[in-house]
């Protein structure tokens, strides 16, 4: 009867365990194609306000704009790479 218990804890964890494994490779899937597509969202940001910067070359306020917007751009870049590290 030992056996048979034995047995049936060992499929279910078997299973468990292969459940597990597949979840975990979805995962690490769903969060490379989430960084793939943040660093592109990223890029069209940062041709945007090269774009705007272009447009905008000689104006004081301009330069305001552009520190903040390089800020805010490290700290989304800084933000996925935290997020994304590998361990």
């Amino acid at each position: 009867m030992e056996t048979n218990s034995q047995g049936k804890a060992e499929s279910f964890f078997k299973d468990f365990g292969k459940k597990l494994d597949q979840f975990v490779v979805e995962l690490k899937d769903a969060g490379s194609r989430a960084e793939v597509d943040m660093q592109k969202k990223y890029e069209e940001l940062k041709q945007a306000a090269e774009k705007f910067k272009n447009e905008a070359e000689n104006k004081e306020r301009w330069k305001e704009v552009e520190l903040s917007l390089k800020k805010a751009g490290e700290e989304l870049n800084n933000a996925f790479k935290t997020v994304f590290k590998k361990k």
